[in-house]
């Protein structure tokens, strides 16, 4: 054991000092080659070989690699791995190969899997990921590889099944090749070639290409194949001593056949000569190198040209579709809609039964109150409104009329609504009752573009039944126009204060507003001040049309109404009369002077009995008051007459009758308060003072009731004294105003008593004729089974309240073109001027510079030019609102035929017209490819930004608002582009905020 450590240890120090040797002779100091030793030594097992490492003479790198003077490993060339660089690597990944052959990825071949064979696998070596090509011609251009097979017939013959291969790679930047030797995919020998010269030459009958070296080293790897394995040849000395150069490699391709090679070297070739008869080796090779399409021989890059007769051509292109545009919309606009007559099928015929064939609609509401913040807007109204019959309710301005008529027409209210609602004795959903009421708004709303005709038609379009026929559908039309008095007016626009044209006047508007409703012959109409705006006589005819309605085809006719004339008046059925949202009176109208004068409320002769109703509620707030009548200082009458109205109206001059008529006359003393009351004061007092009359005197002091009223003996505690003077009345003693007196009147009155006795007789009716199902009904619980209106139609589908809406979007587009011709022409003109300031970019920084300025212009301007969509819904808010409550469509179809309208004419044509000029004259790549993808990155970014101004449009109602946050957008989407901020100065908070600016996206794509 002694012997054998002693042994070790003399062979350990003998190997360290033939180590020190011959480092002592290398260029490294002795520390590295210390540190190296310590490296080796350190913490390996005994009987363990040293590690690799090539700072140790004993450890050398292959192909002439550098030895890394830090780690001791070798950094080998491309293609070779391994501690020494003798195996090639393989795959993507390039790990060591584990059997005898690479198994390279598509693309590619050769031993070192680094020959190229198409285009497509170059892309991934390219910086941009694209535009790589496989130049395949022998010449080197970046670095080159070749993969050959010997064809020398005495060399193949000789290694027999081991297939004989040859390796070479060159690089142009330092002028240097590589030549590998392989036998049976096993290396052999290698040799660097230094000081290469290279050359190629073009043929229309064959290509070739040379390399020449003038230094050659070459090498052989021991117990390798030639270098004297199994006792083979071994060139190890022939290699090392006798090749030196100079070398050439030499190919010729025919008809893109194989390079046919041949590799030379003088003493190379001497050998061969002397052993296998050839002049040198042979070879059949594939070359192989990923390059830029720019960087292959003899490319030269196209020279920019700027086709002058092809811009001259888009221009007047451009130019004659805007003329055309122009004619197109003067043309439909001026054109004259001739409707000729309608002719019915037989079919049709059955549709007309909508009109007469449904279920008449009693509406019966008791205890209806509303609320607003903690805020009473109405109390306890309650009334019945039959089917036949027409009920105005009337009141003076802030009586809560509107309120209560959208509370009837269920509309929905940010308020809570109270009280029981019977249709035909039953409670109905919201859904089913409004599928057979019409409504009609105060104001009217409707398109200023189009014809009295078209609005009428389009609401009988989109809301009679959908099995019903459009030839019908237009009957109803017609007869509707004949009805309201508008048919000599059918074909003239509803124009606007705003527009060209001011259209039709303001009554005639409000018939078209009713027609609109009429057209679909509801079951319950509801209008809020059908007359207002009209002249007396149109208004008449108005309300005769809505008469004529409810009698002919018995349906239920409810409006407000202010201050009708006498003619207007008689037409009523019944009458709801409000007092800040209190009930004077709710029943039938016949009854209504009778009932005011028998609780002391006379209306004088020739008064219109509904302007004295809606002045005596304006009056009812102030304190109770009485006249018994029987002493006055004007008149003895107890009662109205014209001659006590007479009288009456000359006391409040301070002038009695015989001093009108010039008869001397004494002249009582005025009292000196009387001065503190001006003449509207004592007129007001004149007319709306309660007083007693006969009956009703007669009828308190018996404590019993007039003939059909039970008074509140509430009012009989009212003071009852007359006064001296009827235009100095003292100050009432009772409690409460006259307001709160007509209000308890009306509700201990029989009208009132039999009101509600009716409401339940109906609902009860209701109960027993229709069981449980009626009962549940009641109770507010939904029934599939039965509808107390009878039974709905089918309105018309998607798809064509789609056709027939785009219908009308195009018709307002048209016959309002201003706004589209002007982005057609802002399109033409900047376009032109852009191609101007732009014309003939370069390729270099200032025509970079330029490109981008172009880009980030054109979006730019087409980002903010998008702010006109904020307009596209907000013009017509009101108007949707209106006609989906009214039940015209679904909102989807609207807005789908709205972004048809505003993205085809106004985000897709600009664009094109634009990119198509300005695309020439810029000079930018004269392709059809990079043509259209620098058009359809300008039109998607147009359709982008405009659907997000369209979508601000939508939720902000404010126009300024709106724009304020649009043009916010824009330019937050414009700080992030890259221009105004560079990314890598943005904070890390906020890099993510970059995403947001979607116009960096767009701006990427076409520069």
């Amino acid at each position: 054991m002694t012997r054998l450590i002693k042994a070790a240890l003399a062979g350990q120090a003998a190997l360290f000092a033939s180590h020190a040797t011959a480092f002592v002779n290398s260029s490294y100091s002795k520390a590295d080659i210390m540190n190296a030793q310590l490296a080796l030594q350190g913490g390996r097992p005994d009987g363990c070989p040293p590690c690799f490492n090539c700072l140790l003479p004993a450890h050398t790198c292959a192909q002439y690699s550098g030895c890394n003077e830090f780690n001791g490993k070798c950094d080998c060339p491309e293609g070779f791995g391994g501690d020494d660089c003798l195996e090639p690597p393989r795959g993507k990944d390039r790990p060591m190969r584990s059997g005898k052959s690479c198994d390279c990825d598509d693309g590619w071949t050769g031993i070192n899997c680094n020959v190229c064979t198409e285009n497509k696998a170059c892309d991934a070596l390219m910086k941009t990921g694209d535009g790589g090509v496989c130049y395949q011609n022998g010449e080197v251009i970046n670095h080159n590889y070749q993969i050959c097979d010997v064809t020398n017939h005495k060399i193949t013959d000789l290694l027999g099944k081991q297939r004989p291969e040859v390796t070479f790679t060159c690089k142009a930047d330092d002028a240097t090749c590589d030549f590998q030797f392989w036998v049976d995919a096993v290396e052999s020998f290698y040799c660097h070639l230094s000081e290469c010269d290279s050359e190629a030459k073009f043929g229309d009958a064959q290509n070739s290409t040379a390399y020449k070296c003038n230094q050659i080293s070459c090498s052989c790897i021991s117990e390798r194949m030639l270098c004297g394995k199994d006792g083979s040849i071994d060139l190890s000395d022939f290699l090392d001593q006798s090749i030196n150069g100079p070398g050439r490699f030499e190919c010729t391709q025919k008809h893109n056949g194989a390079h046919q090679c041949a590799f030379r070297e003088p003493e190379m070739d001497n050998l061969i000569l002397s052993l296998i008869g050839d002049s040198s080796i042979l070879l059949d090779c594939r070359s192989g190198e990923c390059i830029y399409e720019t960087e292959m021989p003899g490319y030269e890059r196209p020279v920019k040209r700027i086709n002058t007769p092809l811009i001259a051509g888009v221009i007047a292109g451009c130019g004659l579709f805007l003329v055309a545009v122009i004619v197109l919309t003067w043309f439909l606009s001026r054109r004259k809609l001739k409707y000729g007559a309608i002719r019915l099928e037989e079919s049709d015929d059955e549709n007309i039964k909508l009109m007469t064939d449904h279920k008449p609609v009693d509406l019966h509401f008791n205890n209806v109150s509303y609320s607003l913040n903690g805020k009473g807007i109405l109390h306890n109204i309650q009334g019945i409104c039959r089917a036949g019959e027409v009920t105005a309710i009337m009141g003076a301005s802030g009586a809560g009329k509107t309120t209560f008529l959208d509370i009837l027409a269920r509309k929905n209210k940010r308020g809570q609504v109270n009280g029981d609602f019977f249709v035909n004795g039953e409670k109905i959903d919201d859904s089913v009752f409004k599928s057979v009421v019409g409504f009609v708004d105060q104001e009217d709303t409707m398109l200023p573009t189009l014809t009295v005709h078209e609005t009428i038609l389009n609401s009988a379009l989109l809301r009679l039944p959908r099995h019903m026929g459009r030839a019908a559908k237009e009957q109803r039309v017609f007869e509707v126009e004949k009805e309201l008095g508008i048919y000599h007016i059918r074909d003239s626009l509803i124009g606007s204060e705003e527009g060209k044209g001011r259209g039709i006047s303001g009554g005639e508007k409000r018939r078209v507003g009713i027609a609109c409703e009429l057209v679909t012959s509801p079951s319950i109409l509801f209008l809020d001040e059908p007359t207002s705006g009209l002249d007396a006589f149109n208004a008449f005819n108005v309300i005769e049309c809505l008469v004529t309605l409810a009698k002919m085809y018995n349906r239920t006719v409810i409006f407000t109404i202010h201050q009708p004339r006498s003619n207007i008046v008689a037409l009523f059925d019944r009458l709801i009369l409000l007092a800040r949202g209190k009930t004077v009176y709710s029943g039938p109208f016949a009854q209504c002077q009778s009932y005011f004068d028998g609780i002391g409320y006379e209306c004088p002769p020739g008064f219109n009995i509904a302007d004295y109703l809606v002045d005596l509620t304006m009056h009812a707030g102030s304190n109770l008051s009485m006249d018994d009548g029987a002493v006055t200082n004007d008149s003895q009458s107890v009662g109205p007459s014209s001659t006590a109205a007479v009288k009456s109206v000359a006391s409040i001059s301070g002038l009695s009758a015989g001093e009108e008529s010039g008869v001397d006359t004494a002249v009582p003393k005025r009292p000196r308060n009387q001065r503190k009351n001006s003449l509207k004061q004592r007129q007001d007092r004149e007319l709306f003072t309660r007083r007693k009359t006969a009956d009703t005197t007669a009828s308190s002091d018996a404590g019993g009731e007039d003939s059909g009223y039970r008074l509140s003996q509430n009012l009989n505690t009212l003071n009852q004294q007359t006064p001296d003077d009827i235009h100095d009345l003292p100050p009432a003693t009772g409690t409460g105003t006259d307001l709160d007196a007509m209000t308890r009147a009306f509700a201990d009155s029989s009208i009132a008593a039999s009101t509600q006795t009716e409401i339940q007789q109906v609902a009860q009716s209701a109960r027993d004729a229709n069981g449980s199902n009626a009962e549940a009904r009641a109770l507010g619980e939904p029934s599939s089974t039965f509808s107390a209106v009878g039974k709905g139609y089918a309105r018309i589908g998607y798809l064509r309240q789609f056709s027939i809406l785009s219908q009308r979007t195009w018709k307002n587009l048209y016959r309002n073109p201003l706004l589209m011709l002007a982005h057609y022409a802002t399109a033409i003109i900047i376009g032109i001027f852009s191609g101007f300031l732009f014309y003939g970019l370069t390729d270099n920084i200032a025509g970079f510079q330029n490109r981008l300025g172009l880009f980030i212009f054109l979006l730019t301007l087409f980002g903010f030019s998008t702010l006109t969509s904020l307009n596209v819904f907000a013009t017509e808010r009101l108007l949707f609102m209106r006609e989906r409550a009214n039940g015209y469509y679904s909102p989807a179809t609207y807005f789908a035929a709205k972004m048809l309208f505003d993205i085809v004419p106004l985000r897709i044509i600009p664009p094109i017209l634009m990119g198509s000029i300005v695309y020439p004259m810029t000079g930018l790549v004269a392709d059809g490819e990079h043509f259209f993808k620098f058009m359809l990155v300008l039109v998607l970014f147009n359709m982008a930004a405009a659907t997000i101004c369209l979508f601000i449009g939508i939720v902000c109602k404010d126009g300024g608002v709106a724009n304020l946050i649009g043009s916010l957008v824009m330019l937050f989407s414009l700080l992030f582009a890259g221009f105004l901020l560079n990314h890598d100065a943005i904070p890390e908070s906020a890099v993510w905020l970059q995403s947001m600016g979607w116009t960096l996206q767009y701006r990427e794509r076409p520069s």
